[in-house]
């Protein structure tokens, strides 16, 4: 393996270092999304009980013991219970704008990655065929015949390069998409039950005010 490396020359380290990366955030992405997710329905399920039991401590005490930004926002929400149908759609929005940047945290890093991994191996391709007609020249100015195994090194990093672009391009974009996904299906739980808490509040308003 080592020798592969050193054969696919200088861009091989860069590529390896980006993998590193790219593997790290994988993982910390995939726990810190799964740690994020909870069953929405049944939280609002709970929720909705609760606050027609106008127990609002109790609602905000299940959603202090809730992880996940599904219940910060609800949190958030319930703590306007007693304002207009407005100011607590403001309220429930300001959390999700401070909450889905911390889903997205490191996603950037990925998509980077994805992209600059095949140009590094571009690259390293690139510099493999100047040392192979390097060569080609040096023998030409000698008049010495140029032999397969002259080609060999430049040839060697020019394939090895593009091969280990590729192979960290390929599967950080799909993980990358992969993760991009899972954060679409949290922000769609997140904006249907702020949007079922911003009905129910606001119906309970209307009814104490009647």
């Amino acid at each position: 393996m080592w020798d592969l490396i050193q054969k696919g020359g200088p861009m091989m380290y860069l590529i390896i270092l980006s993998s590193i990366l790219a593997f790290g955030v994988v993982i910390e992405r995939i726990y810190n999304l799964n740690k994020a997710r909870i069953d929405a329905n049944k939280f609002m399920d709970d929720i909705t009980n609760v606050l027609k039991r106008n127990k609002i401590i109790e609602a905000i005490d299940m959603c202090n013991a809730t992880p996940g930004p599904i219940a910060h926002i609800v949190k958030a929400g319930i703590l306007k219970h007693d304002r207009s149908k407005p100011e607590i759609k403001e309220a429930v929005e300001e959390a999700a704008e401070l909450e889905i940047p911390r889903l997205e945290k490191h996603l950037p890093v990925l998509a980077t990655i994805a992209h600059i991994a095949p140009l590094l191996g571009l690259l390293g391709t690139v510099t493999g065929m100047i040392k192979s007609f390097q060569v080609i020249q040096q023998k030409a100015i000698s008049m010495a015949p140029v032999n397969p195994g002259d080609l060999a090194g430049g040839i060697w990093e020019a394939l090895l390069a593009t091969l280990a672009g590729l192979s960290v391009a390929i599967p950080t974009y799909v993980a990358y998409n992969y993760l991009v996904s899972q954060v679409d299906s949290l922000v769609y739980d997140m904006e249907r039950s702020t949007t079922d808490l911003v009905n129910l509040l606001s119906s309970r308003r209307d009814t104490y005010e009647v």
